[in-house]
């Protein structure tokens, strides 16, 4: 059994001692799935380092031990913990990319790890090192062997990874978000491979992920953190059937999905609080709902609760249970309510933009002098239709086309690519215009990009770039005019006055996911194109976001083309759907049909790949 009793490490920072794990214990047997949940900064990753003694230089492990079958490996000297890391304790990282060495063949770093952790040397590991490839699912592995990184998809490296971990033959594997970068189709692929390699080797498995759907089709138990600590623990199919912890509860009414329709999800009002201060109660009472008097001042333990799992919740504490005294279980969910013009309903459902045999190449360039030889077609023959107030989704995995789409009718790819075919907004074709006409044109039609950190530019204050907009398409507007606008736009955000005076740097990524909304709104556009706008957000953030863009279509009648692969999100916001594979749209339609009654082979494989919450019915 791998044991972890009472772990608390600490960070040094230049806001003083960081409490990253404030007394952590978990068990894990072999054969066993346990999953360690919770959003960003909670402390989940901290724990995997922890144990495998791998922390940052600013980091070190005050208290606790972590046991494998009995020995402490934090009282190894680091000789005797290279037995252990590969050896007994595997190591999945969370991106392949940045985990395989990109100067060294895929097979190379394989048989490194076989002849560090078993008996094999020379062709024999190499062998093995193939024979560890086909077992994962890397085609002509005798080949592929010789491979760099570089030659490989993000789920082909995955599995590198997968199989560089266990071809050392470990007790006990810890995967931290597997995952999180794959497609669901790849990542359906990953999760089943994990499955199966368990079952042949008895492996322990520590499943680090936010992804709660994935949990609950892989695990036995599970764990819930929030601010460095532990707040329940259950058995996967309790855990989900009843949560317990407030946070456990508000988590599963955040998830998006058809059922949720035309409702506000339930977000979680506030932040986590920085983990750098001394806390004299409850970490998550300034957020709960359910929150007492005493909450504030009384620290919460563990406790035992039903004999099969564990809450650090005062409202579970020995002898306080008294359910007529509790606080009541807020409202699920409250209707959006369209508070919108006449103008603006009169115009829903009318057309807005008329895409028809969208054709996007890009040049292959070869040679000393870089000159195009031929072309590749990243979006082929691609027509949809996005309606006033109506939101289109744009689903398929990595590199079919989704986000080219995009760009290209923005007209972000002018200078880079050949595009042909029709754009028309409003009756004007935009591959047509230019100068004066396109910055027009620039009024009607934003977008909301991938990542707000990369997107927003770190030396500029959010004011300047809230008036960047404005300043270059409404530039009539006087200095006061645009002070008013951009208060106005921050308070229809959800942000103070005062964050204006701020830097991206300073907010969380859900704030500057608000921040990157409020400059697609700043000029009023009729189309607002949503590239992932959600893909990097925490499920309770995902909310938020979710929630202001359906405020925001329900107020202004804004349409959105949401391009995203999470199909939770797209049936809780789509009206229609177009699925894209290699560059060509395969099936599209309303989003109820598409989604419960595909027609293409593709799409029903894309459906069946999501990972579903497993809840009793």
């Amino acid at each position: 059994m791998l044991e972890i009793k009472d772990i608390k490490v600490e960070l040094d920072a230049e806001a003083g001692i960081v409490k990253a794990i404030d007394g952590m214990r978990l068990t894990l047997a072999r054969g066993e799935t346990f999953a360690l949940v919770g959003e960003s900064g909670c402390g989940k990753s901290m724990t995997a380092l922890a144990l495998m003694r791998l922390l940052p230089e600013n980091g070190y492990i005050t208290q606790g031990d972590v046991l494998v079958d009995g020995q402490d490996v934090l009282a190894l000297p680091e000789s005797g913990m290279r037995a252990v890391r590969g050896g007994r304790i595997g190591m999945i990282f969370q991106e392949p990319s940045t985990s395989l060495n990109p100067v060294m063949k895929v097979g190379a770093q394989l048989i490194e790890a076989i002849e560090t952790h078993t008996e094999l040397r020379g062709e024999a590991a190499r062998l093995k090192a193939i024979d560890w490839l086909r077992k994962v699912g890397i085609p002509e592995p005798e080949r592929r062997i010789d491979d760099y990184p570089f030659r490989m998809s993000g789920g082909q490296k995955q599995r590198v990874m997968i199989a560089m971990t266990l071809a050392a033959e470990p007790d006990y594997l810890v995967a931290d978000e597997p995952t999180t970068a794959l497609d669901v189709t790849i990542q359906a692929q990953v999760l089943d491979l994990l499955k199966q390699l368990q079952a042949e080797h008895g492996l322990g498995l520590l499943l680090i992920t936010h992804d709660l759907a994935v949990v609950s089709g892989m695990a036995h138990r599970v764990a819930l953190m929030y601010a460095g600590q532990i707040i329940e623990v259950a058995p996967a199919a309790e855990f989900f059937a009843a949560p317990k912890h407030p946070y456990a509860q508000a988590l599963l009414r955040a998830l998006p999905d058809a059922t949720r329709r035309g409702q506000s999800l339930s977000a979680i009002a506030g932040t986590v609080p920085p983990l750098s201060q001394a806390f004299t109660g409850c970490r998550f009472a300034p957020r709960c709902e359910r929150a007492m008097a005493d909450c504030a001042s009384t620290l919460p333990e563990l406790w035992a609760h039903g004999g099969t799992r564990e809450v650090r919740c005062l409202l579970y504490a020995p002898g306080r249970i008294n359910t007529a005294q509790l606080p009541p279980e807020p409202q699920l969910h409250k209707p959006v309510v369209a508070s919108a013009s006449d103008a603006t309903n009169a115009a829903r459902g009318t057309l807005l933009l008329d895409v028809q045999s969208l054709r996007v190449r890009f040049p292959i360039r070869k040679g000393l002098l870089q000159r195009p030889h031929g072309y590749f077609d990243a979006v082929d023959q691609v027509s949809f239709q996005v309606r006033h107030g109506q939101t289109l989704a744009l689903v398929g995995e990595s590199g079919c086309g989704k986000t080219t789409s995009g760009k290209a009718i923005v007209q972000l790819l002018r200078d880079i690519a050949v595009i042909d075919g029709r754009a028309e907004l409003g009756g004007k074709n935009l591959f047509d215009l230019s100068g004066p006409d396109l910055q027009a044109a620039r009024r009607d039609i934003q977008i909301i990009f991938q990542d707000p950190f990369a997107s927003l530019n770190p030396r500029m204050r959010v004011f300047d770039i809230l008036e960047e907009g404005l300043l270059a398409l409404q530039p009539d507007m006087d200095a006061a005019a645009r002070r008013h606008r951009l208060e106005q736009l921050a308070d229809q955000v959800g942000l103070r006055k005062d964050a204006l005076a701020r830097y991206p740097h300073e907010f969380s990524g859900g704030q500057r996911q608000r921040i990157a909304i409020a400059r697609a709104l700043a000029v009023r556009p009729q189309l607002i194109v949503c590239d992932e706008p959600t893909s990097a957000l925490d499920v309770s953030v995902q909310a938020q976001i979710l929630n202001l863009l359906r405020d925001l279509q329900a107020e202004l009648g804004i349409a959105y083309l949401f391009i995203t692969h999470n199909i939770g999100v797209v049936e809780y916001i789509a009206d229609h759907v177009a699925v894209m594979r290699a560059g060509k749209i395969v099936e599209q339609g309303a989003c109820e049909s598409v989604l419960n009654q595909p027609q293409d082979a593709y799409t029903r494989r894309l459906i069946e790949s999501v990972p579903r919450l497993l809840t009793p019915s």
